[in-house]
Formats: structure tokens, sequence, C-alpha cells
């Protein structure tokens, strides 16, 4: 189990102590794979996104070695167009299964390595990491820019048979605009000047931020309410309107964040970006208030039950998934002030593209 002397950082009054903290940190541990590979939970399937933001709230914990083995996965597993399927199996056995269970290419799940990534880089400062896992970042990034839409919005996917889907989701595209400002940090910081990102990551901002017809309508997520922030497209005194134009619509207080607006339905996951996204507006108190409320899908071994469903007064689904431990980690990290992801989700740092002066 990791010492809680190395969770220290992740200490936030009533949300965490050193102890629970490392018990979390623990049980991601326990999830991931021999072969680095981090599942939801064991047995259950991997999708790129969710075993990133994974193994950041690893390195967030000072587990650099187990977090390097995740992105080694990555790099193992890349496709020949620089894309990852949206979901690979997990066996119970412990062997490995290579059929993926969904074939679909999701842009949002691709983009994120860059994140991961550049995280892993700032906390640890290993230059030959970087450059190890640059052609990934770089396949990955073109995979995705190859479905940028003429208004900057990112196409949602490729079909297994590569037909490409032109629609644009705003969460995804958000996400997006992350990691292709880390993925220019990287291509800045190896002196490898790319152009031709910063003109995709500024497009793409210009349209999170004044073109929401450019995306397809899922406005009772509550992810296209806060992800705008949480990416860093929208900021300053547009991002406090946006947040306070929805909160009685997703916030429960007392027990967390809807997932969707029309359901009495509150998940850690959710909430847990949702907290990021405050700190990342300096709104630290309201962040810390969201994390306290969802200790209550706390599970005894330190790992948290996707969601609550208020009305029945039932955990739902019955999982405790390593992304929800993993999100509730990062914002911890985030509000505790560790620097290599208040730098990835404060985005000062980031490079911010090129935005069109018209359209």
């Amino acid at each position: 189990m990791t010492s809680p002397g190395r969770t220290e950082r992740l200490v936030l009054p009533g949300v965490l102590t050193a102890g629970q903290a490392a018990q979390t940190v623990a049980g991601i541990l326990a999830v991931q794979r021999a072969d680095g590979a981090i599942p939801w939970f064991r047995g259950h399937h991997l999708d790129p996104w969710d075993h990133v933001e994974a193994a950041m709230a690893l390195d967030a914990a000072g587990e650099h070695d187990r977090a390097a083995d995740a992105y080694r996965w990555l790099a193992d597993h890349q496709n020949a167009d620089g894309s990852w399927y949206a979901a690979y199996p997990d066996r119970t056995d412990g062997v490995a299964a290579d059929d993926p269970a969904d074939r679909g290419r999701e842009t949002n799940f691709v983009a994120y390595v860059a994140v991961g990534v550049w995280h892993h880089y700032l906390s640890t400062g290993d230059d030959t990491f970087l450059d190890r896992m640059w052609p990934t970042v770089y396949a990955a990034v073109e995979f995705v820019l190859a479905l940028q839409q003429p208004g900057g919005q990112i196409g949602w996917k490729r079909e297994d048979d590569g037909t490409p889907v032109a629609d644009a989701l705003l969460t995804g595209s958000a996400s997006i605009h992350q990691a292709l400002r880390c993925a220019l940090a990287i291509a800045e910081q190896r002196g490898d000047a790319q152009p031709d990102w910063e003109l995709a990551a500024g497009w793409l901002g210009h349209a999170i931020r004044r073109h929401p017809e450019r995306f397809l309508d899922k406005n009772r997520f509550s992810m296209d309410w806060y992800y705008p922030v949480l990416g860093g497209a929208v900021t300053g005194p547009q991002a406090k309107e946006r947040i306070e134009a929805e909160w009685d619509r997703f916030v429960v207080p007392g027990l967390g964040v809807r997932c969707v607006s029309d359901r009495p339905w509150v998940t850690g996951g959710e909430s847990s970006e949702l907290a990021l996204a405050l700190w990342a507006m300096g709104e630290s108190d309201r962040a810390v208030q969201i994390l306290q409320w969802i200790q209550h899908l706390r599970s005894d071994n330190g790992m948290y039950w996707t969601g609550y469903v208020f009305e029945d007064d039932a955990v739902w689904p019955e999982e405790l998934t390593s992304w929800t431990a993993g999100s509730l980690l990062l914002a911890v990290a985030a509000l505790g002030g560790d620097e290599a992801t208040t730098a990835v989700f404060g985005g000062e740092r980031l490079p911010s593209g090129l935005e069109p002066d018209c359209c």
C-alpha cells in the first residue's frame, strides 16, 4: 500500500486524510494490470481517456513509475493511424485481451494522451520520457486534427471502417482544446514548433467560445456546462457567468453534481471535475465544498462509487471506478497546489494557440 507519507500533498480537510489518500491510491494501483493498463475496474474495460486520468492521479500521488507504465501501455497499443480504440476488455484471469470491445476511435479519447504526458513530465522532469513519448503524442494529435471541421470544431470519431463522423461534441472538443495546448507545450519544450497545431487550437477555442451551434445539442449533460471552463477555452468573467447560469440545474446541495439535468443521479466524476473547474476559476471554497459533499460515495476500501440515485437512496451503478477515484485525487491535488496538476488545469503557462480575427 502507498505510504501516507507520500500522499501528504493530497490531504484536504473534510475530504481526505493522508491515510485515506494512500488507501485510494492503493485502490487504483490494485486495478492497474502488470502491463500498465488501468481498466475501470478489474473485469471491465479500459478506455484511453479514463486510463490517462487514473495515470495522472498516480503521478499526483508520487507513483511515477506506475504512471510511466500506463503511458508505456498507450505507446505499445497505439494504432498505425495514431489512434486508440474506444474500449479494450479486461480479463479477470490476468491475461490481457487484444481484441477491442469497441473499435470506434474517438477524438477526445485519442487527444488526452498529450495532457497525461505533459503532466508526467512536469511531475518528474524526465526528458527521456518526453522524447520517448513524442512520436506517440504527435501521431495522436495528427489523427485528431484530421477530423477538425472548417468551423474549428473537432468531429467526434472515426467508425471502425474509417468513416469520419463530422458531428462535434462540445465536451469532447473542450477536452481536446486542453490536449492541444499541452501538446504545444511538449513541442515547445522539445524545440519542435508546430504552427499548424497553434492554428488548430485557436480555431477550436474560438468555436467553443463563440459558436455553440457548431456542436451537437447535449445541454442536458453537466459536462457540456462546465467542460468549456475545465478545458481552458472559457475563462474569466465569461467562465463565472457560464457556471452561475446553470448552477441550480445541475448542483444538488449536500450530494454533488448531476450527470444529466433531468435525472436524480449525482456522480463522483462530474462532481470532481466541476470542483477542478471551480478551482481554475479561483472559486476554491466552492470546489472544496463539492468534494466534501461527495464523500458519501467513498467505499470502505478507499475507492469511490460512480454515482448515487438520490430519489431511490441507491448507489448506481454498483461499481468502484478507477477514474472516479482519479478525478477526485486530481481535484484535491490542484487545490493543494501540486505544481504539475495546477499547470495542466490552470493553463496560465500553456500555449493558447492563434485565435482567428473573424467568423
